[in-house]
């Protein structure tokens, strides 16, 4: 019975949230963006303060991660380089790639 019951939640938790596949490494792994293809994926992460997200460049061009409002900024960054920033204030951080100004993403930190 209680099998049944985690059962159910796991799967009314996957349809609510849209997620495919949820487990408990996906819940305790830090937010990753990749960058592939000229975007930001996912385009938009929330997360709880003191949280630390890290950017991945996937594409075969450098790209970059500059907070609108200032903030945080990655050097160009290489096929496969990361950048890392750990967001200890609340509030919403819009960034974009300066190298490719049309590429935005957002970090939402409750």
């Amino acid at each position: 019975m209680k099998r049944a019951i985690g059962t159910a939640l796991a799967t009314l938790l996957i349809i609510a949230t849209g997620y495919s596949r949820v487990t408990s490494a996906d819940a305790a792994a830090p937010p990753t963006v990749e960058i592939k293809a000229f975007v930001f994926a996912p385009q938009e992460v929330t997360v709880t303060r003191g949280t630390t997200v890290t950017w991945i460049n996937r594409d075969q061009t450098a790209h970059s991660v500059v907070a609108n409002q200032g903030g945080f900024s990655s050097k160009g960054m290489d096929t496969d380089d990361k950048f890392t920033f750990t967001f200890t204030t609340p509030g919403d951080f819009a960034y974009l790639c300066s190298l490719h100004p049309h590429m935005t993403g957002v970090v939402h930190v409750r």
